[in-house]
């Protein structure tokens, strides 16, 4: 293992980076490349003074200690936001990108596997995890949310340097599995009390709206729509309010399955179904059970329920 040396650490994570499917997130992961290369060059931080760690979803870079905080903070506060307005401008709502960024300072070692140790690094992780930081992005309409070590607030962001407005940054404690950080993160702190995990315990924070249109490709089915009763007098209705057997229920009729046709064919249309009572088709009149009826056609006024003996003339 090489020996610890000083480095500031700069870490950019990509919001919600395993809700995209893998064309989204390879794309996502070039337009990463892209702003964080951005950003460094506008520091003057060439490659020559700077280390990349890819981790996926997010990139760690270490910086050389000579090279100045305060030129970094700078670009991470203004040509960052702009660069990910003008992408996410041009980009379908599954491509955009949001970023939390974290920027601390410390000890890093490089082991023999060539990995970084170091518990500063540790605590620069533990920091861009923080579901502190990961709530005030959510509930800010910029893309964009940076948090600070302790360390790089009081040897630079408090000394108010231009372009690095300490008055915009406020302390936090972040809980940590290894205990409480005191850290500072630029911009409004969520409210107290509100849930800091994932993702918002009543907000729907997906792609999609809450809703989806009635027979349309969502998983719950169109919801039925209610029956209206039919007035006396309507066509297709028949004999007087009230009687059973003279108003069809147009609700019922609709969601029943029709009775299967002769033989097992497809019934052909609208089937009508008969249970007790007596029909008249075209002035003859059909009375008792009748079974295995099919074929031919009917026309004429249907009667269903009873019938007088002068209707039978």
């Amino acid at each position: 293992m090489t020996h610890p040396v000083s480095r500031t650490i700069l870490l950019l994570d990509i919001e919600r980076f395993s809700d995209r499917d893998d064309v989204e997130q390879a794309y996502l992961r070039r337009m990463l490349y892209d702003v964080t290369d951005r950003a460094l060059e506008t520091a003057g931080i060439d490659e020559t003074l700077r280390t990349r760690a890819d981790r996926g979803d997010s990139v760690m870079e270490l910086i050389d200690a000579n090279a100045p905080v305060t030129a970094l903070l700078r670009a991470l506060l203004t040509e960052v936001p702009v660069q990910l307005r003008a992408l996410n401008r041009m980009a379908s709502r599954s491509a955009q990108m949001r970023l939390r960024g974290v920027v601390a300072g410390g000890y890093v070692a490089v082991d023999d596997l060539d990995g970084w140790v170091g518990s500063d690094l540790n605590h620069a992780c533990r920091l861009l995890d923080a579901a502190l930081l990961r709530a005030a992005l959510r509930e800010r309409p910029d893309d964009f949310a940076l948090c600070v070590s302790d360390s790089v607030y009081q040897g630079v962001v408090r000394h108010d340097h231009p372009g690095v407005p300490a008055a915009d940054f406020h302390q936090v404690t972040v809980g940590t599995k290894n205990g409480p950080l005191t850290a500072w993160l630029h911009g409004p702190v969520p409210p107290a009390g509100e849930d800091h995990g994932e993702r918002g315990a009543t907000e729907d924070h997906g792609e999609r709206g809450a809703g989806e249109a009635p027979g349309g490709s969502g998983d719950r089915p169109a919801p039925a729509t209610p029956a209206t009763p039919a007035a006396p007098g309507t066509p297709g209705t028949t004999g007087t309010p009230g009687t059973p057997g003279t108003t069809r229920d147009t609700e019922d009729t609709r969601n029943r399955p029709a009775p299967a046709a002769h033989r097992g064919a497809p019934a052909p249309g609208p089937v009508l179904d008969v249970n007790g009572g007596s029909v008249s088709f075209g002035g003859g009149y059909v009375a008792g059970d009748q079974h295995g009826v099919s074929g031919g056609q009917v026309t004429g006024d249907v009667v269903m329920g009873s019938k007088t003996d002068g209707d039978r003339s």
